[in-house]
């Protein structure tokens, strides 16, 4: 992995991905994994696959749908696999999806690029009630300047019209922002975009054989004010 602190000049804005870079996914199950027993790893993993899998195949299908309903399906899907049919742990697991734990460097690292003057927003394939949930929860309202949704253009990353949210809501040019991912095919959708990419790879995953990579890989975030502080002008 490329831990090298590589400096981004010209950089105005940070943007983040939210679920799996900012919020971990797994923590839903974690909060019922007791309930789950020895089905919890595979329901979570399975949850996730199942949940990127729908929105790309949504976007292939123009058969677009809302990330909570494709969260739904996904559960769904990974209940049935572990032959769990139970409701009541269906609706816990939905709701707990609303109240994610985020990675423990998240506040500091956007408290110290709100000090260094670069603004930070979201760009998520969520619904807009997905995530305000998980700010709130987060306890991240004031250090985001934007939330912003795929619910606007109707389809899911890694499409460009999503990268292109972000560019219009900061107005900035592409490469003056620096996008963080730890989904790897989003990072480097975002590189092919026009954006400067950090790829937060926090489980060792191998790169994508795609267009474009990213300008550097870390395994947190908490390297990144290091490598954009004094963009801002």
């Amino acid at each position: 992995m490329d831990n090298k602190l590589i400096h981004l000049d010209g950089i105005k804005a940070c943007v983040f991905d939210a679920y799996g870079t900012l919020f971990d996914v797994h923590s839903a199950v974690g909060r019922h994994r007791q309930r789950l027993g020895e089905h919890a790893d595979t329901v979570s993993a399975t949850w996730r696959v199942k949940q990127l899998e729908y929105t790309w195949l949504r976007s292939l299908m123009r058969e677009y749908t809302d990330f909570w309903a494709v969260t739904g399906d996904a559960l769904d899907y990974a209940l049935d696999t572990a032959s769990i049919n139970d409701k009541n742990l269906r609706d816990d697991l939905m709701q707990a999806y609303l109240q994610l734990e985020p990675y423990p460097e998240v506040k500091g690292v956007l408290q110290q690029l709100q000090e260094a003057g670069l603004p930070c927003a979201i760009l998520t394939n969520g619904s807009p009630d997905m995530i305000d949930a998980a700010i709130n929860s987060a306890g991240l309202n004031d250090l985001l300047q934007h939330a912003l949704s795929v619910e606007s253009v109707r389809i899911f990353k890694p499409d460009p019209s999503v990268y292109q949210l972000a560019v219009d809501a900061l107005q900035v040019k592409p490469q003056e922002i620096c996008f963080q991912s730890s989904n790897s095919w989003d990072a480097v959708g975002a590189a092919n975009f026009g954006f400067r990419v950090a790829w937060i790879n926090r489980f060792g995953q191998r790169r994508e054989r795609l267009p474009a990579q990213p300008d550097t890989e870390l395994d947190s975030l908490l390297p990144l004010p290091g490598l954009v502080a004094g963009g801002a002008t």
